[in-house]
């Protein structure tokens, strides 16, 4: 066929599509590719990475048997992808939860922090900036929760009762060893300590380093499962790390945490997405 009347043809079935279909091709393509982006991002640095690594590897052996003629091999790999199907739903149950909480967090429903004046973010932001510093330098271990949107009540049933506004002084007397809530973690919702003694979820993330004590793991556990911000305290080293999102940013000073936490819980700025210094990985 030469090749003028190709051209040809191509032009008359390009006039054929009007504008608006095109318009409509093009935004299904792009919110399908922001779609798969947003998954990728979400499941990035946790157990979910490996499993999907597993079933890539299980379609790919799939094609290869029935490109050899194995059929055998190809009838089972086929039935395990089939029952893989079935289980995906509960082995990436919380994947799932975590998906659906960040769309529901999507600027649709008001959270707890909401209800904070500028004043008021900043005062407990300070406060607890301030004792997190008191007590890396004496090295008492501390894990400060600091609800945002996603609630944790069923956390705070685990622990003791406290209902108390937040100040440096009282987090500090919370935290003292040898007190009968210093082992668990304080849950602070809007500018008050609700619990204290709380006991959270550890993580499940296999590339965690061991090097992290029980409390860090604490906190990357329940980041993992919500969208609190998570101060913890080294009782070994003294180290201030926080957690956001399953990630963890360590050795901060008091500024540093003071800055970090503006970014997450100052009014006008907790809508601006995940900051920059926690898309990396946990270390």
């Amino acid at each position: 066929m030469p090749f003028d009347i190709s051209l040809a043809r191509f032009v008359e079935d390009l006039a054929k599509i009007n504008a608006r279909q095109a318009v409509s091709a093009v935004a299904d393509i792009l919110i399908v590719a922001y779609v798969i982006y947003k998954i990728l991002v979400i499941i990035r640095g946790t157990r979910a990475v490996s499993l999907l690594k597993g079933i890539a590897i299980l379609f790919v052996a799939t094609m290869v048997s029935n490109l050899l003629g194995l059929r055998t091999v190809y009838w089972l790999l086929q039935k395990t992808i089939t029952m893989l199907f079935v289980a995906l739903p509960i082995v990436f149950m919380p994947e799932m939860r975590r998906a659906l909480e960040q769309i529901g967090r999507g600027g649709l429903f008001a959270g707890p922090l909401g209800f904070l004046g500028k004043e008021d973010a900043a005062k407990l932001i300070s406060d607890v900036a301030r004792a997190a510093a008191m007590m890396a330098r004496e090295k008492v271990g501390a894990l400060i929760v600091i609800e945002r949107e996603t609630g944790v009540a069923e956390l705070m049933e685990t622990g003791t009762k406290i209902d108390a506004v937040v100040s440096a002084e009282l987090l500090v007397n919370i935290f003292t060893p040898n007190t009968p809530l210093h082992d668990g973690a304080a849950i602070i919702k809007g500018n008050r300590i609700v619990a204290a003694g709380c006991y959270l979820p550890l993580t499940e993330n296999p590339a965690v380093s061991k090097r992290l004590g029980t409390r860090h793991r604490a906190a990357l556990g329940l980041t993992e499962q919500s969208d609190a911000a998570v101060v913890v305290v080294s009782e070994e080293t003294g180290v201030i790390s926080l957690a956001f999102n399953g990630k963890l940013t360590r050795y901060l000073d008091e500024g540093a945490l003071r800055d970090k936490l503006g970014e997450l819980l100052e009014p006008g700025r907790t809508r601006q997405g995940i900051p920059g210094w926690l898309r990396g990985h946990a270390t």
